[in-house]
């Protein structure tokens, strides 16, 4: 018997602007959904500006673990929008 880990593919993309690199990175977090998780910030500083501009993305830390007899079985029950994270034999 296998067991997998699934995790929802679902990510989205944010953008802020502050600044402080704490004010953007706060402005961010505050527009990442319930259940999502901030992944990447990318910030930039425009010439002859004091504010900083950032571009976050987030994905889902949504979880599931499915079971299948091999991996082929197991694969086919990935559903659309998850992704396979890990396998362990029991």
């Amino acid at each position: 018997m296998l067991v997998g880990v699934i995790r929802r593919n679902d990510v989205g993309e944010i953008g802020a602007e502050a600044q402080t690199q704490e004010d953007v990175r706060t402005a961010l977090e505050a527009q990442v959904p319930e259940g999502y998780i901030l992944t990447d910030a990318t910030v930039s500083m425009a010439k002859r500006s004091t504010s900083i501009t950032a571009a976050g993305r987030y994905r889902s830390t949504e979880i599931a673990e499915i079971e299948a007899d091999d991996m082929a079985a197991l694969e086919a029950k990935v559903p659309e929008g998850w992704g396979l994270m890990s396998v362990r034999a029991v």
